[in-house]
């Protein structure tokens, strides 16, 4: 983490509050994105267990996403306990502590076609709580005309907990989940405020878990490479439910449904004020 300045202003977490999501310049030191984007080139080749992948082996055309690399990748767990993501996170949600979630290596070739749809990330999840961000980083350069994010600007406040759509064939579990449609935002986009940020490698985007946002493809001729680490603040719950990540379930965890995730095993706590 940059150390030549503080770590968020006054103004960041007002807007994060305020907005759900903000963007943060240069919010990792640059020395992790080679190793990281080396190891996106081994995880193409060789995918994990939790992998979605379109097109698989494809140089162009593939939407490819990777996760819960932390506790068997060295480098992705020395990133998420050393490179100051937790406290960019606990300090944005004005937290006394956070803990680790999960890691998702994203991935979009050139000419990709498929869109991220517009969602929530709650939903997906089996927490419930205000206090639940994503601290997407990227890893290459990304213009919103090509492939980068796009947010509904204050969606984290509608009180809304929209039924998650489906990533693919692989994300069939959230068939399960029985909720409230998520709006079409592409199709009206004029009646949303949207807000979309390019971003440069090593520029951090971070967003409420309750906020909207979507992508498009990758209309750009360069691979598209982010890093994005989950992390639970004071008031989050354990709340597995149909329809949900089946990744973590309850007889992975020492924990009860309705309790703070006090499982140092599977949600480590990493910063605390």
């Amino acid at each position: 983490m940059n150390t030549s300045r503080p770590l968020v202003t006054v103004d960041q977490i007002g807007t994060f509050a305020t907005d759900g999501v903000v963007k943060i310049p240069q919010a990792i030191d640059r020395r992790w994105i080679d190793p990281l984007l080396e190891l996106t080139n081994r995880q193409l080749d060789r995918p994990g267990r939790w992998v979605t992948d379109s097109n698989r082996g494809a140089a162009v055309d593939r939407l490819f996403t990777d996760r819960y690399l932390w506790q068997k990748e060295p480098l992705i767990s020395s990133f998420v306990f050393e490179s100051g993501v937790a406290r960019l996170a606990g300090e944005l949600m004005r937290a006394s502590s956070v803990r680790f979630y999960f890691d998702h290596l994203l991935v979009k070739q050139p000419g990709t076609r498929e869109p991220t749809p517009w969602h929530q990330d709650i939903p997906y999840w089996p927490f419930l709580g205000r206090k639940i961000c994503s601290v997407w980083v990227a890893l290459t350069d990304a213009r919103v005309a090509e492939s980068s994010l796009e947010f509904v600007r204050g969606s984290h406040g509608w009180n809304k907990y929209f039924a998650p759509v489906p990533f693919g064939v692989k994300a069939a579990w959230t068939a399960d989940f029985s909720g409230e449609t998520c709006p079409d935002i592409g199709a009206a986009r004029n009646q949303y405020d949207i807000v979309g940020f390019d971003v440069e490698a090593g520029d951090a985007l971070v967003f409420s878990a309750w906020t909207l946002h979507g992508a498009p493809g990758n209309a750009g001729s360069e691979r598209r490479v982010a890093l994005s680490t989950r992390w639970l603040g004071d008031d989050a719950r354990w709340w597995p439910h149909a329809g949900c990540d089946p990744t973590v379930k309850q007889a992975d965890v020492s924990i009860a449904p309705g309790e703070y995730p006090a499982d140092s095993a599977r949600f480590p706590e990493l910063w605390a004020r």
